[in-house]
Order: C-alpha cells, then structure tokens, then sequence
C-alpha cells in the first residue's frame, strides 16, 4: 500500500476531507490532493502534521509498520512520544531463553500497545475521592 492510500483510507476512516486536513497543515487543497495521488511526497514536517491529525505514525504512513497504531483521541502529545518511546526501546525479545521470531515478536508488541494504553487512559481518571459522612452524633 503506497504512501497516498494509506492517507486516504484513514482520512475518509476518520471523516476529513481533503480540505480539512490540507488547511490544518497550511497546503492548499490541491497540493494535498497530490500527495494522496502519490505524485507528490510531502515534506517531513507535513507528513508528521498529517500523522498527528490522522491519529497515527510516520512509521505506519511510511510502510514501515504493518497497521496503524489506534492512538486514542484523548491521548496527548507527551501520550504519543511516550508511546513512541516504548516501541522504540529495541531488545531482544526471548521466551524461556529462546529469541522470539517475527511474528511472535509483533504479537507480544500489539499486546502491549494495548496495555500501554489501557493504563495511559487509567492515570488519567480523576481520583475518586471517599467522601465523609458528616457526624450524625454532634448535630443539633
């Protein structure tokens, strides 16, 4: 899947228009109509800003991850780097001393991708706090 397509689909995946996106980045309507064509590449800046109003990576928008990470709406920009951060840290996954293959590796990674923000969401809950009942012995 090129570089436009993968644009395209989660573009009309979240309802933008050409047009929404393109004023959002500053490009006319036109020009971002040929980046989704693949007859133009977008500059690095545009394709990080593309990727942040579309809710996903360079990597993905690139190819070089096999699906879009599902970044949440609520997730911020210290969320998204944080997130970025995980994936990047690169060691050797092992199971029982043994090196896991690829496919297991990308397994136990979208794993965690969900348990990563499964518990992102969870620190962001307001703290219920008990409340105290008022002493019923010292009423008047």
């Amino acid at each position: 899947m090129s570089l436009g397509t993968r644009i395209k689909e989660l573009r009309t995946k979240n309802e933008l228009t050409q047009q929404d996106i393109a004023t959002r980045i500053g490009m006319g309507r036109s020009n971002f109509g040929h980046i989704e064509n693949d007859r133009v590449v977008p500059t690095s800046g545009d394709l990080q800003r593309i990727a942040d109003i579309l809710n996903t990576t360079t990597d993905y928008l690139l190819g070089r991850e096999s699906a879009a990470e599902s970044i949440p709406d609520w997730a911020t920009y210290k969320d998204k780097r944080d997130f970025k951060k995980m994936l990047e840290e690169d060691g050797d996954l092992m199971f029982d001393g043994v090196p896991m293959s690829g496919t297991d590796r990308q397994r136990v990674m979208d794993v965690l991708t969900g348990l990563f923000w499964e518990a992102k969401q969870m620190n962001k809950r307001p703290k219920t706090q008990v409340q105290e009942e008022p002493d019923k012995h010292n009423e008047k």
